[in-house]
């Protein structure tokens, strides 16, 4: 038994991995390396559209999970992501960037299918909830050891080995991984289940279909309460801290750090401490309110921001300032990882007063909602910066953030961030659509 969980656990672990590996590339490395090649910060910005299908992922999950087995849907994406690997290889960014951008999307869009295969599998492999425990450590780690590795690893070397050595070792990688899953025995069973499962649905399908009607669904999950708050917190609750993550590493690139060191300090470095604040913030919640740690963390945070913009005023490439330039990313991603758990809870806080049949439709609305926010302003903050300079936008940032704060002090004092009890169990297991490690 304890053989089996293993086995599950690596071929987890493993395919989380690869999942990681684009939003490394796209969250660290590109911005760097594109800088690096001369290129604006409005067009840095903008790459953050690549992450799109991710927002679009559940108009295809249906599909995934009615047609074909999850081998045959990993081996297919993980099997493209080689060949577009493969593609990324052949280009070069500094003359290519529409061609390269268009490999990047495509990346993202079999990722972002392959995570709902792997989630599916997952769901099928891992039944008691001890099992669960450890197969969603699993997913978090190895997401995350997949972007430092694309993010960090790959951006401390590729003065050296190069675009081109990069990408063909990352198609080895995903090669490998094919292969892998296609001969992977844990998904016996699962393949068997599936196919059950499908060969039931098409049976009872249409008359299911018939029942449901949508806007009866979304008149249903729009009233629940603290739903327009929770909408309005999760489209905004990243905003200022998303531009400051995304454009301070690119300010000491321009004045203080090399790509190498970037690639360590806040590829690798800083990451460790988003997961080490992301960790820390279940341990958290198990011991507070979570009216209470939010409002503490997000002042927190405001006050983090305003010590990373004091650093801008400050252009002399000394010891002294990447040491607290150092700081300031390890702070900011270490609450930002803290914040993600808080509002990944409270939007489950605010889908248990949901009733049980629009329950799984409200959280995945809410988690969209927390992704498409980013994904905006992310796209944005390059153009902001290129406008504004980095004074002025980080200022920007700051009251965004400010603001934000204010309106978390606010709710707990309204009860907007009351803890509600589980009044219906969820039917199905609530899941983040989008792994950011931030």
């Amino acid at each position: 038994m304890g053989h089996m969980m293993n086995d599950k656990l690596v071929f987890l672990g493993l395919l989380y991995f690869v999942q990681g590996i684009p939003y490394g590339l796209q969250s660290s490395l590109l911005p760097v390396y594109l800088r690096g090649a001369g290129h604006s910060l409005t067009r840095i910005g903008f790459t953050k559209i690549l992450y799109f299908p991710w927002v679009l992922k559940v108009l295809w999950a249906p599909l995934i999970d009615r047609i074909g087995s999850k081998r045959r849907w990993l081996v297919g994406t993980v099997s493209g992501l080689a060949l577009t690997c493969v593609s990324s290889a052949l280009l070069a960014p500094e003359s290519h960037i529409w061609a390269v951008a268009g490999t990047l999307l495509v990346m993202n869009a079999l990722a972002s299918v392959q995570d709902i295969a792997v989630d599916g599998a997952a769901v099928g492999l891992l039944k008691s909830r001890g099992e669960l425990g450890l197969g969603n450590t699993a997913q978090v780690v190895g997401y995350k050891a997949g972007s430092v590795f694309a993010g960090g690893g790959l951006l401390a070397v590729i003065d050296v080995a190069g675009w081109s050595w990069m990408f063909l070792l990352l198609t080895f990688v995903y090669a490998g991984v094919a292969l892998f899953v296609w001969g992977a025995p844990v998904l016996d069973e699962d393949s068997l289940r599936c196919q059950q499962q499908t060969d039931g649905g098409r049976r009872g399908g249409s008359q299911g279909a018939d029942i449901v009607r949508p806007w009866r669904v979304w008149r249903k999950m729009l009233a629940v309460p603290g739903t327009p708050w929770t909408v309005l917190y999760v489209l905004t609750y990243k905003l200022g801290e998303q531009g400051a993550v995304t454009m301070f590493p690119l300010f000491l690139l321009d004045h203080h750090m090399t790509a190498r060191e970037l690639g360590f300090w806040n590829g690798v470095i800083a990451m460790a401490f988003s997961i080490c604040g992301s960790s820390l913030g279940g341990v958290l919640l198990a011991q507070c309110s979570i009216g209470t740690l939010m409002r503490r963390v997000f002042v927190m945070r405001t006050v983090s921001m305003v010590f990373q913009s004091s650093l801008l005023t400050v252009l002399d490439p000394s010891p002294l300032m990447k040491g607290m330039a150092v700081l300031s990313m390890s702070v900011q991603h270490f609450l930002g990882g803290l914040i993600t758990t808080l509002t990944f809870t409270t939007m489950m806080h605010c889908t248990q007063r949901a009733d049980e049949s629009v329950q799984a439709t409200h959280y995945s609305f809410l988690a969209t909602l927390e992704v498409l926010g980013k994904l905006l302003f992310s796209a944005l903050a390059g153009w902001m910066v290129d406008w504004l300079g980095y004074q002025v936008a980080f200022l920007f940032f700051l009251t965004l953030s400010a603001g934000t704060a204010l309106h978390v002090w606010t709710a707990t004092l309204t009860g907007a961030l009351r803890e509600q009890p589980l009044k219906q169990p969820l039917k199905q297991p609530l899941k983040q659509p989008l792994k950011q490690p931030q």
